[in-house]
């Protein structure tokens, strides 16, 4: 039987009742995306709320970069899956972060805050025309039905303030397709890491950051995990080094 829980250096992530398990991508995400000067941020689909986790223990470190006037960080994490948000409420009670999240259970549709957000965050469903698993829960978080690409770029694009961006992670043969889908919505990418398993495999995933400034110049940056099997490379453990227990 797997193991319920998934232990950080501070804090721990149950995830019996989620679709979705932790798991790399997440802590990617929640580790890679730009947390300066940020003091509202929305994770879309928050699952077991771990890249929201990650953030706010990421942004208490930072509080020094927090706008004049504001004195602590907020985060909403939204899903529509009703145990996962159980689930999250429940990790995030258990954290040292428990007064700067909240969970909402609802779509991205009908999510109307009172407030534009500094960053957008999302791990979202990226599997399109294939066959839907037989669990009901996981599909609804692995496939695209219920959040397609131009539903998350439209509606975060609107959630977004005017400097805000919106960061991601999905395979890296859909990189294309989203950047074109995201010009539409007058969002263009002004940051990416390519991220190989192994210094031997081209790119299996992509985090990319999405802003409105289409005049910013970047190069994209190379990540490999593993140098070796259980023999992590430099860069990953820098990235990931103050959330898991053994880097």
């Amino acid at each position: 039987m797997a193991n319920p829980y998934f232990r950080f250096k501070r804090f721990t992530v149950w995830h019996d009742r989620c679709a979705m398990k932790v798991g790399t991508d997440g802590v990617l995400l929640g580790a890679w995306s730009d947390t300066t000067c940020c003091h509202r941020i929305l994770d879309i689909g928050t699952g077991t709320g771990l890249v929201a986790l990650m953030l706010a223990q990421r942004c208490e470190a930072a509080a020094p970069d927090l706008p004049a006037g504001v004195e602590t960080l907020r985060i909403d994490a939204i899903d529509i899956d009703a145990a996962a948000c159980e689930q999250a409420m429940e990790n995030i009670e258990r954290s040292p972060w428990a007064d700067r999240i909240e969970v909402f259970h609802t779509a991205l549709e009908g999510f109307k805050p009172d407030t534009g957000y500094d960053l957008i965050v999302s791990n979202p469903p990226y599997f399109h025309d294939s066959l839907h698993a037989p669990n009901a829960q996981r599909t609804l978080a692995r496939h695209s039905d219920s959040l397609s690409p131009d539903a998350l770029l439209r509606d975060a694009a609107a959630l977004l303030r005017p400097e805000g961006r919106l960061a991601l992670i999905f395979p890296f043969d859909q990189r294309e397709r989203w950047i074109a889908k995201a010009a539409a919505y007058r969002l263009h990418p002004v940051r990416e890491t390519w991220v190989s398993p192994t210094p031997s495999q081209s790119p299996k995933r992509l985090l990319i950051e999405f802003a409105a400034d289409s005049t910013l110049s970047y190069a994209p940056t190379p990540l490999t995990i593993e140098i070796e099997r259980h023999r992590y490379s430099d860069a990953f453990v820098s990235l990931v080094k103050d959330f898991y227990l053994k880097m």
